[in-house]
């Protein structure tokens, strides 16, 4: 955030369709850059807006954070593996009390009663309602809505939003961000002033989270591929079968008897997709028999999340539990299905998630005010008013706190750093390196479109390639897997005609499809810089391997001067990689096979999830943070060095020895891998 003058407001409000004057003591806090295409309608002023405000944490912490962060998780630390307690993170990230005071200083002084005000339990949110009108007066604003359907008498669904707003230059020190606001929502406006039922909407949500490369492809010969030898690896370039990825990773399924720790079951993320029980027999039965029928995850549902759903079959699920279960079985898998169905599959949010994180620790849980609960209104409402009654929605509170993380959490979802303030992924990193500073590995997807992002955008409203500028060319990162606090992993592929004794390229599948070609995400951050203990690899990969492209610093792509197309200085996407193509499954009961890094990612989580069980049986603990130990032992992953990453209408960035933008440190030796870990503390 920057200050500027008040010429410079008035500018910035007349280029965005605003009208209202900003007085000098405001400064601008957040601004698009270029008005919202589908906001044209303004709100009513009588519209009820569940405004949140997002408390900086302590600077203090967050300047100190990384090291802290390092001090339990880089391997030659006399603290490794000395996790903290939650509430360690708790009292050391929690907003001044001069932030607080601040902050509901001035909403009170400008009308908002002090009776009307909630802090949340973790101390990082305020929260309160207010009207169009006096939301407007507060940040010196316009709210517009989309106008779909806004005057439609049997769907009441709109997204809400501004395209700029302000704040006293003595308060915005203390915020992060304020939603609605430049971010929008979605919400029901005559719900909210007549308190009407609503009704479900055509399914949309997580399309967008997931990978389109989960849709099972169907197979011409499939009758003679399920006659072949399961443990057979000469057609492992056409179809990956569990015994393919066990000699590209040098790992043996464990004994269907073995003991097993209570302690360590795999955590895997869902939302708005379900698992179906015959499918998963289908799997066993070929590739698993030692495998009983029956089999399942734990469920661990999170504000109404239900699995298995009756007449959903998602190939998300599927996919994730057919790769997870041959690996770490008899391990046990925790699934943790988020939201109910009416926000997860049918209307949605525009947030993602931040309901699960509060249903791990409650470190972003909210309040209830004037019937509204919920984080932000980025992210789903609990009690669900929304949803019709007879579809049994989530009528209980927001879940905060009530699971405890698994040792390691695979997921396989996410979305592109323009599709989310970055305020808001910032503040969602912070939470991610808390869950690291307890012992907790994220491991994420880094996604399926290379440097760009789906054709026409997340949402269907973007430029051709779905990358940044008017000119569809500056690379697109991929979100959450911008984070640096968790370990992302990108995707490779046995080449056609090629076998698993090659070494992998990174996968490239040029098909006529219409979301574009699949190749493996990855990056540089514009949010993000690039961490300590990445520094050094990614310096490698420019004296080695420089990129043909012009590029710009500090995330700033906007103001490129030079074609500009990736940031020089930000976080390195992916961290490692796995297997993303061609997986055997069943959806529906039907067979065929499938990709994409939502394969990659929980590959490697269970590989993880292996280690832990080992590092168990000797007495030692989880393994948090991974990244400093893997970037400092390079030597225990298969370096990738071919292959690239298509996309914005170029070749993107091209495999190379060392970290690479591409497959980043390389593919799992489970056999080197293990002995490090069981090496350290």
């Amino acid at each position: 955030m920057h200050l500027i003058t008040l010429l410079e407001a008035v500018s910035a409000l007349v280029g965005l369709g605003m009208a209202a004057v900003v007085p000098s003591a405001h400064v601008l806090h957040e601004k698009r850059g270029r008005r919202h295409p589908r906001l044209a309608k303004r709100a009513p002023g009588d519209t009820i807006l569940p405004m949140r405000i997002g408390l900086k944490h302590n600077v203090e912490a967050i300047a100190k954070a990384e090291d802290w962060l390092m001090d339990v998780s880089h391997p030659s630390s006399p603290n490794f593996g000395k996790h903290w307690t939650q509430d360690q993170v708790i009292n050391s990230f929690r907003p001044s009390d001069v932030s607080v005071e601040t902050v509901t200083g001035w909403l009170v002084n400008s009308g908002i009663a002090k009776t009307r005000i909630t802090h949340s339990d973790n101390k990082l949110w305020l929260a309160f309602d207010a009207t169009v009108t006096e939301a407007e007066e507060l940040l010196k604003t316009e709210y517009y809505h989309d106008g779909q359907y806004g005057d439609d008498e049997d769907n009441d669904k709109v997204v809400i939003g501004s395209n700029a707003y302000y704040l006293p230059a003595h308060v915005q020190e203390h915020v992060d961000y304020v939603t609605p606001g430049v971010k929008s929502i979605t919400m029901d406006l005559k719900r909210l002033r007549r308190r009407r039922a609503a009704k479900r909407d055509t399914p949309r949500s997580t399309a967008h989270r997931r990978s389109k490369n989960t849709h099972l492809r169907p197979i011409k010969n499939a009758e003679e591929v399920l006659s072949r030898d399961p443990n057979d690896l000469a057609n492992c370039d056409s179809l990956m079968t569990p015994a393919c990825l066990q000699y590209l990773y040098d790992y043996s399924p464990p004994s269907s008897h073995a003991k097993v720790s209570s302690k360590n079951s795999l955590g895997i993320f869902e939302e708005g997709d379900y698992y179906d029980q015959p499918d998963l027999d289908l799997f066993f039965t070929a590739y698993t028999p030692s495998i009983a029928n029956g089999t399942h995850p734990k469920l661990e549902s999170i504000d109404g999340g239900v699995a298995p759903l009756a007449g959903f079959y998602g190939g998300e699920s599927l996919l994730d539990f057919t790769i997870a279960y041959p690996i770490i079985f008899p391990q046990t898998i925790t699934l943790y299905q988020t939201d109910d169905e009416y926000y997860a599959y049918y209307t949605g949010s525009q947030g993602i998630f931040n309901t699960f994180l509060d249903a791990l620790d409650g470190s972003y849980c909210n309040y209830t005010a004037f019937g509204e609960t919920g984080d932000s209104p980025l992210d789903p409402q609990y009690p669900d008013k929304a949803s019709p009654v007879d579809e049994d929605p989530y009528l209980g509170k927001l879940q905060c706190g009530v699971y405890e993380p698994t040792n390691i959490i695979s997921i396989s979802y996410g979305v592109y750093e323009q599709d989310l303030p970055y305020s808001y992924q910032e503040r969602q990193c912070n939470e991610y390196l808390k869950l690291a500073l307890q012992g907790v590995t994220i491991v994420i997807a880094s996604g399926d479109t290379g440097v760009g992002g789906y054709n026409y955008g997340t949402y269907g409203d973007g430029s051709y390639y779905g990358c940044l500028g008017d000119d569809d060319a500056v690379f697109t990162p991929s979100e959450a897997c911008s984070c640096p606090w968790v370990t992302n992993v990108g995707a490779t592929e046995v080449f056609p005609g090629h076998t698993v004794y090659e070494p992998e390229s990174a996968v490239l599948v040029q098909e006529n499809r219409l979301d574009g070609n699949y190749s493996s995400s990855g990056g540089f951050s514009n949010i993000f810089p690039i961490p300590k203990y990445q520094q050094k690899a990614v310096q490698h990969f420019f004296d080695t391997a420089n990129p043909p492209y012009p590029y710009y610093y500090n995330g700033n792509w906007q103001n490129a001067t030079n074609g500009g197309v990736y940031n020089r200085n930000g976080h390195g996407i992916p961290d490692v990689s796995a297997n993303g193509w061609n997986y055997p499954g069943w959806i529906n009961g039907s067979f065929g096979i499938s990709g994409g890094t939502s394969m990659s990612a929980p590959i490697f989580a269970s590989l993880l999830n292996r280690i832990v069980e080992e590092r168990i049986k000797v007495g030692k603990g989880p393994l948090g943070f991974v990244n400093p130990t893997l970037y400092e032992n390079p030597q225990v992953l298969n370096d990738i060095t071919n292959g690239t990453n298509p996309g914005c209408g170029t070749n993107g960035f091209n495999a190379a020895k060392g970290w690479d933008p591409v497959t980043g440190l390389g593919t799992p030796n489970y056999p080197k891998m293990l002995e490090l870990w069981l090496g350290l503390p």
